[in-house]
């Protein structure tokens, strides 16, 4: 995370941002020849009603606590969504960061005799997207739901998951760039560090997506896949925290062709497939 490591995120964050507007996208004639991709520095500091020399500061670093009324003017420049809005608020926030006791994500009991009731594809995930638990159904629909795997993992660097997913290409862009908001301030966090540290090494993809900043948030939506056995499924996607992680739960539209094929693809599943996936562990006294 060379940009986290430098202590100039927001500065990161407003130049990553500003070289993906387009003078056409801020209202201004396209000139001459640019050297830069997006807009100049001065362009945005015009637009925003800051002087050149402050907006330089701040992208460089040398300012890291502009006003919220200098970073709502940029979110209106750089023309951000409300989350992205919102992350860059954040950064330019000043607030004392409390030391905080890293502790290992625990799924709780209940949910593990929740999983086991779902007749959907149902599983738990991590902050940085680690499969914690799943159910029978949810390992029938990928056997890269099974606990101990990484779905942005699996998503860049395995072949069946990219061949799974029908839009890998918007599906990489959105656990991405929900991996980013996940990780606001937490840049410290070992867990964050190793996973970007490997795919960045390994994902041309990830690189280019990353250094992109998107901010997203990835909650409910309607995805589609391409299953080995019973083809095209369109799936809803609902995601619903409980203490610390995420129940994630996949369903079709009733009576719907994919619902048909859910139901035979739980048919086709051996009765014990969640097996590890549903066991918990022995130490666990957490009721």
């Amino acid at each position: 995370m060379n940009d986290e490591e430098s202590g100039n995120r927001l500065g990161s964050y407003l130049r990553a941002r500003r070289e993906l507007v387009s003078p056409a996208q801020a209202g201004l004639p396209p000139g001459g020849r640019r050297r830069v991709p997006g807009l100049r520095r001065e362009e945005v500091a015009l637009l925003a009603g800051i002087s050149p020399d402050y907006y330089l500061r701040l992208e460089r670093g040398r300012d890291k606590n502009p006003s919220p009324q200098v970073l709502e003017s940029l979110a209106r420049v750089l023309q951000l969504d409300d989350v992205e809005r919102a992350y860059l608020l954040g950064l330019g926030a000043t607030r004392p960061r409390a030391p905080r006791r890293k502790r290992p994500e625990h799924v709780p009991a209940r949910v593990y005799e929740l999983l086991a009731h779902l007749q959907i594809p149902a599983f738990v995930e991590g902050r940085a997207f680690d499969v914690l638990a799943s159910n029978a159904m949810a390992v029938a629909l990928s056997p890269r739901l099974r606990p101990g795997h990484n779905r942005l993992r699996s998503l860049l660097l395995d072949p069946e998951e990219q061949a799974f997913q029908q839009d890998w290409t918007k599906a990489t862009a959105d656990f991405i760039a929900a991996l980013r908001t996940t990780i606001g301030d937490d840049t410290d966090d070992p867990r964050f560090v190793e996973l970007v540290g490997e795919l960045a090494l390994s994902s041309q993809r990830f690189r280019t997506l990353w250094a992109r900043h998107d901010v997203r948030n990835l909650d409910g939506g309607t995805a589609t896949v391409n299953h080995p056995v019973v083809g095209e499924l369109r799936l809803h996607r609902d995601k619903l925290p409980i203490d610390d992680v995420i129940l994630v739960v996949y369903y079709p539209d009733k009576d719907s062709d994919s619902d048909e094929k859910l139901r035979l693809l739980a048919a086709l599943s051996p009765a014990d497939s969640a097996g590890s996936a549903l066991e918990e562990p022995a130490n666990d006294p957490t009721p």
